[in-house]
Protein backbone atom coordinates (compact mmCIF):
# COMPACT_ATOMS: atom_id res chain seq x y z
CA UNK A 1 0.00 0.00 0.00
CA UNK A 2 1.57 3.72 -0.97
CA UNK A 3 0.42 6.49 1.31
CA UNK A 4 0.82 9.70 0.49
CA UNK A 5 0.90 12.73 3.68
CA UNK A 6 0.52 16.54 3.66
CA UNK A 7 2.88 16.33 0.23
CA UNK A 8 3.10 19.98 -0.64
CA UNK A 9 5.71 21.05 -3.15
CA UNK A 10 6.48 24.99 -3.92
CA UNK A 11 9.10 26.19 -6.35
CA UNK A 12 10.91 29.63 -6.37
CA UNK A 13 8.29 32.11 -7.70
CA UNK A 14 7.23 31.16 -5.23
CA UNK A 15 4.79 28.55 -7.42
CA UNK A 16 2.79 25.72 -5.49
CA UNK A 17 2.53 22.60 -7.44
CA UNK A 18 1.28 20.81 -4.94
CA UNK A 19 -0.89 21.41 -2.05
CA UNK A 20 -1.07 19.62 0.79
CA UNK A 21 -1.90 16.42 -1.02
CA UNK A 22 -3.13 13.28 1.43
CA UNK A 23 -4.14 10.13 -0.32
CA UNK A 24 -3.84 6.52 0.15
CA UNK A 25 -3.46 4.02 -2.82
CA UNK A 26 -4.21 0.24 -2.69
CA UNK A 27 -2.71 -2.71 -5.00
CA UNK A 28 -4.65 -2.55 -8.35
CA UNK A 29 -4.68 0.28 -10.72
CA UNK A 30 -5.43 3.97 -9.26
CA UNK A 31 -6.06 6.63 -11.58
CA UNK A 32 -4.61 10.29 -11.09
CA UNK A 33 -7.25 12.45 -13.41
CA UNK A 34 -6.51 16.12 -14.07
CA UNK A 35 -5.64 18.81 -16.35
CA UNK A 36 -2.27 19.59 -17.86
CA UNK A 37 -0.91 21.85 -15.04
CA UNK A 38 -2.34 20.48 -12.26
CA UNK A 39 0.59 18.60 -10.31
CA UNK A 40 0.44 15.15 -11.19
CA UNK A 41 4.03 14.77 -13.15
CA UNK A 42 4.95 16.75 -10.48
CA UNK A 43 3.58 14.15 -7.71
CA UNK A 44 4.88 11.40 -9.48
CA UNK A 45 8.26 12.34 -9.59
CA UNK A 46 8.12 12.74 -5.62
CA UNK A 47 6.17 9.31 -5.44
CA UNK A 48 9.37 7.82 -7.57
CA UNK A 49 11.90 9.46 -5.26
CA UNK A 50 13.32 11.73 -8.13
CA UNK A 51 12.13 15.39 -6.44
CA UNK A 52 12.45 16.13 -2.58
CA UNK A 53 8.53 17.59 -1.31
CA UNK A 54 8.53 20.64 0.09
CA UNK A 55 6.52 19.18 2.80
CA UNK A 56 4.73 16.03 3.35
CA UNK A 57 6.38 12.22 3.32
CA UNK A 58 5.49 9.15 1.12
CA UNK A 59 5.49 5.43 2.55
CA UNK A 60 5.28 2.25 1.15
CA UNK A 61 5.34 -0.87 2.65
CA UNK A 62 6.95 0.92 5.58
CA UNK A 63 9.57 2.56 3.73
CA UNK A 64 9.66 6.55 4.03
CA UNK A 65 10.50 7.33 0.51
CA UNK A 66 11.05 10.87 1.05
CA UNK A 67 13.41 9.77 2.93
CA UNK A 68 15.28 6.72 1.74
CA UNK A 69 14.25 6.79 -2.01
CA UNK A 70 17.13 4.27 -2.62
CA UNK A 71 15.20 1.55 -0.43
CA UNK A 72 12.40 1.49 -2.97
CA UNK A 73 14.13 1.99 -6.51
CA UNK A 74 14.47 -1.64 -6.56
CA UNK A 75 10.95 -2.23 -6.30
CA UNK A 76 9.80 0.53 -8.65
CA UNK A 77 9.06 0.73 -12.37
CA UNK A 78 8.71 4.23 -13.94
CA UNK A 79 7.30 5.43 -17.15
CA UNK A 80 7.56 9.18 -17.42
CA UNK A 81 5.67 11.66 -19.80
CA UNK A 82 8.83 12.13 -22.03
CA UNK A 83 10.72 9.35 -21.96
CA UNK A 84 14.06 9.66 -24.02
CA UNK A 85 15.40 6.59 -25.81
CA UNK A 86 18.70 5.51 -27.61
CA UNK A 87 16.82 5.75 -31.57
CA UNK A 88 19.56 3.64 -32.79
CA UNK A 89 19.68 0.92 -30.19
CA UNK A 90 17.31 -2.40 -31.00
CA UNK A 91 14.13 -3.62 -28.71
CA UNK A 92 16.70 -5.95 -27.16
CA UNK A 93 19.48 -4.25 -27.02
CA UNK A 94 17.59 -1.00 -24.97
CA UNK A 95 16.04 -3.58 -22.73
CA UNK A 96 19.48 -5.15 -21.68
CA UNK A 97 20.99 -2.00 -21.07
CA UNK A 98 18.20 -1.31 -18.89
CA UNK A 99 18.67 -4.48 -17.32
CA UNK A 100 22.14 -3.70 -16.42
CA UNK A 101 21.52 -0.15 -15.19
CA UNK A 102 18.57 -1.61 -12.57
CA UNK A 103 21.38 -4.41 -11.49
CA UNK A 104 18.89 -7.02 -12.41
CA UNK A 105 20.42 -10.72 -11.49
CA UNK A 106 18.70 -13.81 -12.08
CA UNK A 107 19.52 -17.66 -13.16
CA UNK A 108 18.25 -16.61 -16.61
CA UNK A 109 20.56 -14.92 -19.00
CA UNK A 110 20.09 -11.57 -19.48
CA UNK A 111 19.26 -12.11 -22.87
CA UNK A 112 16.10 -14.76 -21.85
CA UNK A 113 15.13 -11.76 -19.13
CA UNK A 114 14.59 -8.69 -22.02
CA UNK A 115 13.01 -11.46 -24.49
CA UNK A 116 10.70 -11.98 -21.67
CA UNK A 117 10.25 -8.05 -21.12
CA UNK A 118 9.79 -7.81 -24.84
CA UNK A 119 6.67 -10.62 -25.35
CA UNK A 120 5.01 -8.64 -21.87
CA UNK A 121 4.92 -5.87 -24.26
CA UNK A 122 3.89 -7.60 -27.26
CA UNK A 123 7.31 -6.85 -29.20
CA UNK A 124 8.87 -9.84 -29.67
CA UNK A 125 8.96 -9.87 -33.73
CA UNK A 126 10.36 -5.97 -33.56
CA UNK A 127 12.93 -7.26 -31.11
CA UNK A 128 15.78 -6.31 -33.80
CA UNK A 129 14.49 -3.66 -34.88
CA UNK A 130 15.70 0.04 -34.19
CA UNK A 131 13.58 1.95 -31.44
CA UNK A 132 13.66 4.24 -34.12
CA UNK A 133 11.77 2.53 -36.71
CA UNK A 134 9.00 1.50 -33.94
CA UNK A 135 5.57 3.28 -33.82
CA UNK A 136 4.42 5.79 -31.09
CA UNK A 137 2.05 2.65 -29.79
CA UNK A 138 5.35 0.50 -29.92
CA UNK A 139 7.21 3.08 -28.01
CA UNK A 140 4.78 3.16 -25.28
CA UNK A 141 4.79 -0.75 -25.06
CA UNK A 142 8.58 -0.82 -24.95
CA UNK A 143 8.31 1.98 -22.28
CA UNK A 144 6.39 -0.04 -20.33
CA UNK A 145 8.16 -3.12 -20.67
CA UNK A 146 11.57 -1.24 -19.42
CA UNK A 147 9.25 -0.43 -16.40
CA UNK A 148 8.82 -3.81 -15.67
CA UNK A 149 12.70 -4.49 -15.65
CA UNK A 150 12.89 -6.40 -12.18
CA UNK A 151 9.04 -7.25 -11.80
CA UNK A 152 8.46 -4.34 -9.71
CA UNK A 153 5.75 -3.85 -6.79
CA UNK A 154 5.16 -0.34 -7.60
CA UNK A 155 4.24 0.59 -11.10
CA UNK A 156 4.13 4.48 -12.44
CA UNK A 157 3.19 5.34 -15.99
CA UNK A 158 2.49 9.06 -16.54
CA UNK A 159 0.21 9.69 -19.64
CA UNK A 160 0.87 6.73 -21.50
CA UNK A 161 -1.94 6.80 -23.52
CA UNK A 162 -1.43 10.25 -24.64
CA UNK A 163 -0.60 10.86 -28.74
CA UNK A 164 -1.67 6.67 -29.36
CA UNK A 165 -4.21 5.86 -32.35
CA UNK A 166 -7.41 3.50 -31.01
CA UNK A 167 -5.91 0.37 -31.82
CA UNK A 168 -2.81 0.97 -29.79
CA UNK A 169 -4.32 2.46 -26.77
CA UNK A 170 -6.79 -0.80 -26.73
CA UNK A 171 -3.68 -2.92 -26.70
CA UNK A 172 -2.26 -0.40 -23.98
CA UNK A 173 -5.44 -0.90 -21.59
CA UNK A 174 -5.20 -4.66 -21.75
CA UNK A 175 -1.52 -4.80 -20.93
CA UNK A 176 -1.86 -2.15 -17.90
CA UNK A 177 -5.15 -4.10 -16.90
CA UNK A 178 -2.82 -7.36 -16.69
CA UNK A 179 -0.05 -5.54 -15.03
CA UNK A 180 -2.48 -4.12 -12.12
CA UNK A 181 -3.46 -7.84 -11.23
CA UNK A 182 -0.49 -8.68 -8.07
CA UNK A 183 1.18 -4.92 -8.07
CA UNK A 184 0.16 -1.05 -7.54
CA UNK A 185 -0.35 0.07 -10.82
CA UNK A 186 -0.82 4.49 -10.32
CA UNK A 187 -1.92 5.43 -13.64
CA UNK A 188 -1.48 9.68 -14.34
CA UNK A 189 -3.80 11.12 -17.34
CA UNK A 190 -5.57 14.03 -18.27
CA UNK A 191 -7.91 11.36 -20.34
CA UNK A 192 -11.15 10.64 -18.71
CA UNK A 193 -11.74 7.28 -21.05
CA UNK A 194 -8.23 5.97 -19.55
CA UNK A 195 -9.97 5.93 -16.26
CA UNK A 196 -12.89 5.00 -17.23
CA UNK A 197 -11.84 1.94 -18.87
CA UNK A 198 -8.97 0.79 -16.21
CA UNK A 199 -9.82 2.31 -12.71
CA UNK A 200 -11.95 0.88 -10.72
CA UNK A 201 -10.90 3.81 -8.08
CA UNK A 202 -9.08 7.17 -8.95
CA UNK A 203 -8.50 11.01 -7.68
CA UNK A 204 -9.18 14.37 -9.66
CA UNK A 205 -6.38 16.51 -9.38
CA UNK A 206 -6.81 20.86 -9.94
CA UNK A 207 -4.33 23.48 -9.71
CA UNK A 208 -1.87 21.07 -7.30
CA UNK A 209 -4.66 20.29 -5.18
CA UNK A 210 -7.01 16.90 -4.45
CA UNK A 211 -10.31 17.85 -4.97
CA UNK A 212 -12.66 14.16 -5.30
CA UNK A 213 -11.27 10.65 -4.63
CA UNK A 214 -14.03 8.33 -5.53
CA UNK A 215 -14.92 5.64 -7.82
CA UNK A 216 -16.86 5.84 -11.43
CA UNK A 217 -19.50 4.85 -10.06
CA UNK A 218 -20.15 7.01 -7.46
CA UNK A 219 -19.06 9.68 -9.75
CA UNK A 220 -21.75 9.00 -12.18
CA UNK A 221 -24.48 8.20 -9.16
CA UNK A 222 -23.83 12.39 -8.34
CA UNK A 223 -25.48 13.26 -11.43
CA UNK A 224 -28.44 10.42 -11.33
CA UNK A 225 -30.95 12.42 -12.48
CA UNK A 226 -28.96 15.69 -12.86
CA UNK A 227 -27.63 16.01 -16.32
CA UNK A 228 -29.96 16.76 -19.40
CA UNK A 229 -28.84 17.76 -22.82
CA UNK A 230 -30.25 19.91 -25.16
CA UNK A 231 -29.61 22.49 -28.34
CA UNK A 232 -28.74 26.46 -27.79
CA UNK A 233 -28.30 29.36 -29.59
CA UNK A 234 -25.05 31.32 -29.24
CA UNK A 235 -26.66 34.26 -28.00
CA UNK A 236 -28.68 31.77 -25.20
CA UNK A 237 -25.41 30.29 -23.79
CA UNK A 238 -24.90 33.11 -21.02
CA UNK A 239 -28.50 32.08 -19.68
CA UNK A 240 -26.88 28.49 -18.65
CA UNK A 241 -23.87 29.95 -16.72
CA UNK A 242 -23.05 28.14 -13.65
CA UNK A 243 -24.73 24.91 -14.90
CA UNK A 244 -23.00 24.09 -18.22
CA UNK A 245 -21.32 20.31 -17.41
CA UNK A 246 -20.39 20.41 -20.99
CA UNK A 247 -20.89 22.05 -24.18
CA UNK A 248 -19.94 21.04 -27.91
CA UNK A 249 -20.72 21.32 -31.61
CA UNK A 250 -22.67 18.45 -33.33
CA UNK A 251 -23.14 19.22 -37.16
CA UNK A 252 -22.99 22.91 -36.25
CA UNK A 253 -25.41 23.38 -33.67
CA UNK A 254 -24.29 23.90 -29.99
CA UNK A 255 -25.14 21.21 -27.46
CA UNK A 256 -25.38 21.74 -24.12
CA UNK A 257 -25.16 18.96 -20.79
CA UNK A 258 -26.52 20.75 -18.08
CA UNK A 259 -26.10 20.13 -14.38
CA UNK A 260 -29.39 20.38 -12.84
CA UNK A 261 -29.24 19.02 -9.15
CA UNK A 262 -32.95 19.96 -9.16
CA UNK A 263 -33.76 18.51 -11.86
CA UNK A 264 -35.64 21.46 -13.72
CA UNK A 265 -34.35 21.32 -16.96
CA UNK A 266 -35.19 24.32 -19.41
CA UNK A 267 -37.64 23.33 -22.68
CA UNK A 268 -36.43 21.27 -25.00
CA UNK A 269 -33.59 19.40 -22.74
CA UNK A 270 -33.86 15.93 -21.87
CA UNK A 271 -32.30 13.79 -19.33
CA UNK A 272 -29.30 11.90 -20.60
CA UNK A 273 -27.71 9.12 -18.93
CA UNK A 274 -24.11 10.29 -17.61
CA UNK A 275 -20.63 9.67 -19.06
CA UNK A 276 -17.74 9.84 -16.63
CA UNK A 277 -16.32 12.73 -18.67
CA UNK A 278 -19.50 14.77 -17.39
CA UNK A 279 -18.62 13.88 -13.73
CA UNK A 280 -15.28 14.82 -14.15
CA UNK A 281 -16.35 18.14 -15.57
CA UNK A 282 -18.96 18.79 -13.30
CA UNK A 283 -16.60 17.88 -10.07
CA UNK A 284 -14.04 20.04 -11.77
CA UNK A 285 -16.63 23.09 -12.33
CA UNK A 286 -17.55 22.83 -8.68
CA UNK A 287 -14.23 23.55 -7.59
CA UNK A 288 -13.33 26.35 -9.65
CA UNK A 289 -16.35 27.98 -7.99
CA UNK A 290 -15.26 27.41 -4.84
CA UNK A 291 -12.05 28.93 -5.31
CA UNK A 292 -13.76 31.72 -7.09
CA UNK A 293 -15.64 32.37 -3.89
CA UNK A 294 -12.90 31.60 -1.75
CA UNK A 295 -10.84 34.72 -3.06
CA UNK A 296 -13.96 36.90 -3.51
CA UNK A 297 -14.09 36.32 0.19
CA UNK A 298 -11.15 37.32 1.19
CA UNK A 299 -11.10 40.22 -1.09
CA UNK A 300 -13.95 41.50 0.92
CA UNK A 301 -12.19 40.60 4.31
CA UNK A 302 -9.13 43.05 3.10
CA UNK A 303 -11.03 45.79 1.73
CA UNK A 304 -13.21 45.42 5.23
CA UNK A 305 -10.08 45.81 6.98
CA UNK A 306 -8.52 48.42 5.17
CA UNK A 307 -11.75 50.63 5.31
CA UNK A 308 -11.15 49.77 9.42
CA UNK A 309 -7.96 50.30 9.89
Amino acid sequence: MLHLEGLTKVYPGPVCALSDVTLTIPRGMFGLLGPNGAGKSTLMKILAGLLEPTAGRVTFDGIDVTAHPEQVWPRLGYLPQAFGFYPNLTGEALLRHVLRLKGVHAQASEKHLAAALLARGNLTAAAKRKVKTYSGGMRQRLGIAQALAGDPDLLFVDEPTAGLDPEERLRLYRLLADLAADRVVLLSTHLVDDVAMLCPRFAVMRQGRLIAETTPTDALARLDGALFEGTARPDALPRYTGQIASAYLVAGEHRLRLHLPDGSAPEGFRPVTPPLEAAYLVLMNEAARADTLSREATSREATSREATA
